[in-house]
């Protein structure tokens, strides 16, 4: 029997069903035939399942519940299960956008790259001419290019990941996961299709602010920045400058967060010290973005650091 063309890995967790269906549907809209899709649907151990509200999709989808293990346990689940060629990780209150999101699968067909890499939108995707580059490694892309973080923005060969998974049990999992899938791709096209239509809802992981969440948020982010910095350390050269680069925005990104999440000036000192500690800060003196480059002039000095503890929750409000 041919394998699929792609395998969708969706998660479900107490997500409202009307908007899960609409997320499945979005996919079944696709162009693709039956044999050439598989869509998996993992529900990690929600209280309610919502299974007889799939019943209706009969075999087109495979539907697995097993107990909580969180984000990452159930995308792993999906990945041991998956048999198509491409993988397509979809989180179940978000869509695919039927138009962008048949160029990508047109990317896949034509030019056969072991990944695609697509935008977002959070609104009607807008009807553009679509620019794709040309052929590149996902270690050139990672050199100079900032990525996303999220692991839906990736359409991806399914032999890329040889024994790379998600760490279970934390948050910011996908910024661990990604950079690492990116530059195991030797082949990837960018395109700016806004095939993923990303929907925000109220008391998602994204969303929940409980205190202590947020310090295990805080907390995993930086056990995520440990670890990749470990990993560079054994790369090839330019490997190692590709996830340099990363590393260094997710560290910019990290002490943004501490700052807009705590307000507490002497919390950020801490964390701040521990990253000197292990190597993380300063930052590297690379131009990498605008706001990049004043953030680490600014981090260089107590001075600015106060400047940015007073103007950044100040910033984030106004927004």
């Amino acid at each position: 029997m041919e394998k699929p063309l792609v395998s969708f890995i969706l998660t479900y967790y107490d997500l409202p069903v009307e908007m899960f269906c609409e997320c499945i549907d979005s996919i079944l809209a696709l162009s693709l035939q039956p044999c050439e899709r598989e869509v998996i649907v993992i529900d990690d151990g929600s209280e309610s399942s919502p299974m007889n509200d799939l019943m209706k999709y009969g075999e087109d989808i495979i539907y697995v519940r097993q107990q909580n293990q969180g984000l990452s346990g159930a995308r792993n689940t999906g990945i041991q299960m998956a048999t198509g060629e491409y993988l397509q990780f979809v989180d179940g209150d978000d869509l695919l956008a039927k138009v962008p999101y048949e160029h990508c699968l047109g990317l896949i067909r034509n030019s056969h790259p072991e990944m695609v890499i697509f935008d977002f939108t959070k609104t009607s995707p807008e009807d553009k001419p679509y620019k794709d580059s040309p052929l590149q490694s996902g270690c050139d892309y990672m050199r100079h290019q900032n990525i996303r973080g999220t692991a839906c923005g990736y359409l991806f060969r399914r032999s890329i990941l040889g024994d790379l998974r998600f760490t279970p049990g934390i948050f910011h999992e996908d910024e661990e996961f990604t950079p690492q899938l990116i530059l195991r791709a030797e082949t990837v096209r960018v395109t700016n299709a806004e095939a993923y239509l990303y929907r925000v809802r109220p008391n998602s992981i994204i969303t929940d602010q409980h205190i202590r969440k947020k310090i295990k948020k805080i907390n995993d982010m930086q056990g995520v920045l440990l670890r990749l910095n470990t990993m560079a350390d054994r790369m090839p050269t330019n490997d190692k400058t590709a996830l340099r680069r990363r590393v260094a925005q997710l560290t910019m990104d990290h002490l943004y967060n501490i700052i807009v999440q705590t307000k507490s000036h002497h919390y950020l000192e801490r964390k701040i010290e521990e990253l000197r500690k292990a190597g993380l800060f300063p930052l590297p003196d690379k131009d990498y973005t605008t706001k990049y480059k004043w953030f680490r002039r600014l981090t260089n000095s107590p001075k600015g650091i106060s400047l940015l503890m007073h103007i950044i929750p100040l910033t984030k409000k106004e927004r």
